[in-house]
């Protein structure tokens, strides 16, 4: 077959979520709605951790993070697929496609470390809490922060440049959502067999350690909280890990589905329900699980709604 984007000035074509719906407008509008309280409500968590001394701690430090990654990875897909929507236009340029790849690979990358990181946190919390300081103290987490960063830069960059090294052929319409690696390889002309291979033994290495870490912490932190005398200590360790816990669960699933799963399981609907899922759905739900169950972040969200109206008060 013709090969057509051996130059960066052509083409593809992206089918997704939208184009396939029985219902896109009020899809549509779903989406907007979800992308829109992403921004306002991971900026505003992240507004309240960063100029709150109280919550400059480890912890928070991290869920900052959380945040920061949550509304970059939203904004990296969801505008453009609103865009395409609306003019009827669902080009995007070779460059652009291999773009958007290696921010998402770098984003989900980066998330997958960092909450084997929070894991961590918690479990040298509720654990080991005389040596909290010391085992947590800010050089640790700074470096926890820049190792999630620069492991899931250096992967992104590999998958991105041997993905994009393919000729594809003349047919260039993406059945998904976003630029992902095996939508791409469906279009290439050569064998990717090998290389698919190479993604999902990879991909499941990359996954399995986090969460075997995290399985392990939460194990140890269980056994911790049953022994614990007080009633009230028990009840608040658990509310604390439950919610991580649930972001975990959401994270680690739609992982799993696309990057662990044989391609024989894979179908471009489900996949695409499931991108929809980590990319919209999921950064926006991340900090209404974590501000909603966290007395700290709520008092702290009281005291900078109440500066906040107190100074429009003297303004007007």
């Amino acid at each position: 077959m013709e090969l057509w984007n051996s130059t960066l000035g052509s083409d593809f074509i992206l089918l997704g979520i939208l184009s396939d719906s029985e219902s896109p407008e009020l899809l549509f509008a779903t989406f907007t709605t979800l992308y829109m309280f992403a921004l306002i409500s991971n900026g505003l968590l992240l507004l309240i951790i960063t100029t709150d001394v109280r919550l400059h701690v480890p912890m928070y430090l991290l869920l900052g993070q959380l945040s920061l990654m949550d509304m970059l990875l939203t904004s990296v897909v969801t505008p453009q697929a609103l865009m395409d929507f609306l003019y009827r236009e669902n080009r995007i340029s070779f460059a652009g496609c291999a773009l958007q790849m290696f921010l998402m690979l770098i984003l989900c990358g980066a998330e997958d470390l960092l909450l084997a990181f929070m894991a961590y946190d918690r479990y040298v919390a509720i654990c080991h809490p005389l040596n909290y300081t010391v085992l947590m103290r800010p050089s640790i987490c700074w470096f926890m922060v820049a190792s999630s960063w620069i492991l899931a830069f250096l992967s992104a960059l590999g998958y991105t440049l041997y993905t994009m090294h393919y000729p594809f052929c003349k047919s260039h319409k993406i059945r998904h959502l976003l630029c992902e690696i095996f939508s791409l390889l469906k279009l290439a002309c050569e064998d990717t067999s090998r290389y698919e291979l190479m993604v999902y033994v990879m991909g499941a290495g990359f996954l399995i350690p986090p969460l075997v870490a995290i399985v392990a912490s939460y194990t140890l932190i269980l056994f911790t909280v049953l022994q614990m005398p007080s009633k009230e200590g028990r009840k608040k360790a658990l509310y604390t890990c439950s919610s991580h816990l649930t972001v975990v669960g959401m994270y680690y699933g739609a992982a799993a589905i696309i990057y662990v799963l044989p391609s024989s399981f894979h179908n471009p609907k489900q996949d695409n329900i499931t991108s929809a899922l980590y990319t919209i759905v999921s950064p926006a739900l991340n900090p209404l699980i974590y501000s909603l169950r966290n007395k700290d972040v709520m008092r702290s969200l009281r005291r900078v709604l109440g500066k906040y109206i107190v100074h429009t008060h003297r303004t007007l």
